[in-house]
C-alpha cells in the first residue's frame, strides 16, 4: 500500500491555551502515526480541508516552511527504503527519521581495517592501507561517501588521477587492491549490498605488471660477498646481504628479529613475519661467523638491528625500516661500484638465492625460480616438503 504523509491540526487534544497542536501524520497498511511539530495554532487560523495554516495565520510563512521540511524529510525516507527494498511500517518510517542509523561510509571502514591491522600488530601493512586512504582522501576530497559511490566511473576517474600523479603501475594496482579489500569488508559486514560491486567490471588485475629482474648470476653474487667494505656500514650491509643469501633469502624483517632461539641443532629456525610459517635451514660455516661476529652479550638478538630500547611493536617496525634505507642505500652505491646490473639490494640475495640453485642443477621441485609475491608462499611449501640432507645438499651449490 501506498504511504501517505500529511500535517494536521489535532482536534483530539485541545492545550491549556485552547490552542490545538500541529501533527505530522503518517499512514501506512492502514495504520497511523503520529508526530508532534512543536507548535500549536488557534483553530481559526487552520483550514482544515486544505490541511495548511490561513492567509491571516501568524508566523504562516515559518509554520508553512517548517511543515515542508518535515513532509520533504519524510518523503525522502520512503524513496531510500523502497529504492533498497527494504520493509517498514509508519512507526519504523517515524523512527529512522527521527534517530537515523549513520551507514558506515568508505573512511569508517578504512578506520576499522587500519585499527584491526594495528591490533594484530601489522603495522607496516597498517601504514600501506593509510597511505591509500590518504591518496584517496587527495583524490576525492573527503571519503564520507557510501560505498555505492565508488561505481566503475568513479574508479576509472581515481585510476587516470594516480596515472597523472607519475605513480608506477604496480603502485597504482596496490591502491586498486587494498580498496577492493575495504570494499569485500563493507559487503562482509552488510555495509553494502553486493549487487553494488563494481570490481567485477573493473579488473584490478590489469594493474599488474612483471617485476622487473631482481636477482644477479652467481659470479656477480661472489663479487658482492668478496667486496672489503670501506666503512662500518659497508661492512654490515654486505653481511647481511651474504647471510640472506646464506640462509634461502632470509627476509630483512625476519633477520632484524633473530634471536639465540632461532639456532636449534646448527639450523636457523624462524616463523616468517609475512606467510606465519616457520622456516628452517641449515647453518654454512660463513653464515655462523656472521653471526658471532655481531651478537652482543646484552643484545638478545643476533644482528644489532633491534635492542631491549625497542620494546613496542611500532618501535621495531620504526627502527627495521629506517635500517634497511640505510642498508639498501649502501648496497645500491656498492652494486655500481661493482657494476651490476640491477640495483643492488637485500631483496637481490633472495631473489639470486633461487636463481644460483636452479642454475646450479637443483630440483625445481625443490627451489622455485621467482619469488614474487605471488609465489613466495608455494615456494616455501617446497622448500619444506623435502627432508634436511636434500636441503643440506642443494645450499652447497650457492658457493
Amino acid at each position: 500500500m501506498s504511504t501517505t504523509i500529511n500535517v494536521v491540526c489535532y482536534k483530539s487534544k485541545v492545550l491549556k491555551n485552547n490552542e490545538l497542536p500541529l501533527m505530522l501524520r503518517v499512514c501506512k497498511d492502514g495504520k497511523r502515526k503520529y508526530e508532534s511539530l512543536g507548535i500549536s495554532l488557534n483553530p481559526k487560523y487552520w483550514d482544515f480541508k486544505a490541511n495548511k495554516p490561513t492567509a491571516q495565520c501568524p508566523n504562516r510563512e515559518y509554520i508553512e516552511k517548517l511543515i515542508a521540511e518535515k513532509k520533504r524529510a519524510y518523503a525522502d525516507k520512503v524513496i531510500e527504503l523502497k529504492a533498497m527494498a527494504n520493509e517498514f511500517t509508519a512507526t519504523t518510517l517515524m523512527e529512522k527519521v527521527n534517530k537515523p542509523i549513520r551507514r558506515k561510509t568508505v573512511k569508517d571502514m578504512f578506520d576499522l581495517y587500519i585499527q584491526q591491522l594495528v591490533s594484530a600488530n601489522r603495522l607496516r601493512y597498517a601504514d600501506m592501507y593509510k597511505l591509500t586512504m590518504n591518496s584517496l582522501l587527495k583524490f576525492n576530497k573527503h571519503l564520507n561517501i557510501p560505498f555505492s559511490d565508488v561505481d566503475v566511473t568513479w574508479l576509472k576517474k581515481y585510476e587516470l588521477w594516480l596515472q597523472a600523479q607519475g605513480l608506477a603501475i604496480n603502485t597504482i594496482g596496490t591502491r586498486f587492491r587494498h580498496l577492493r579489500v575495504i570494499y569485500n569488508l563493507a559487503i562482509d559486514e552488510k555495509v553494502v549490498k553486493r549487487e553494488y560491486y563494481p570490481f567485477d567490471t573493473f579488473k584490478v588485475s590489469k594493474l599488474n605488471q612483471i617485476p622487473a629482474k631482481r636477482s644477479i648470476s652467481k659470479d656477480a653474487i661472489l663479487k658482492v660477498l668478496n667486496y672489503e667494505g670501506k666503512t662500518e656500514l659497508e661492512c654490515f650491509s654486505i653481511d647481511l646481504f651474504t647471510f640472506s643469501y646464506l640462509t634461502a633469502g632470509i627476509n630483512f624483517v625476519d633477520i632484524a628479529r633473530l634471536t639465540d632461539d632461532s639456532i636449534m641443532e646448527n639450523r636457523l629456525v624462524y616463523i616468517r613475519k609475512k606467510t606465519k610459517k616457520q622456516i628452517k635451514v641449515p647453518l654454512q660455516s660463513q653464515a655462523v661467523e656472521l653471526i658471532g661476529k655481531y651478537k652482543q652479550q646484552d643484545n638478545p638478538y643476533l644482528f644489532p638491528i633491534l635492542s631491549p630500547f625497542h620494546k613496542t611493536e611500532q618501535q621495531k617496525v620504526n627502527r627495521v625500516h629506517k635500517v634497511i634505507a640505510k642498508v639498501n642505500k649502501t648496497l645500491k652505491r656498492i652494486g655500481e661500484q661493482l657494476d651490476v646490473s640491477i640495483d643492488l639490494t637485500t631483496y637481490v640475495a633472495r631473489h639470486s638465492f633461487a636463481t644460483v640453485l636452479k642454475r646450479s642443477g637443483v630440483n625445481t621441485s625443490l627451489i622455485s625460480e621467482a619469488l614474487g609475491h605471488s609465489s613466495e608462499k608455494v615456494t616455501q611449501i617446497y622448500l619444506d616438503s623435502f627432508g634436511n640432507d636434500q636441503m643440506d645438499e642443494a645450499m652447497k651449490n650457492l658457493l
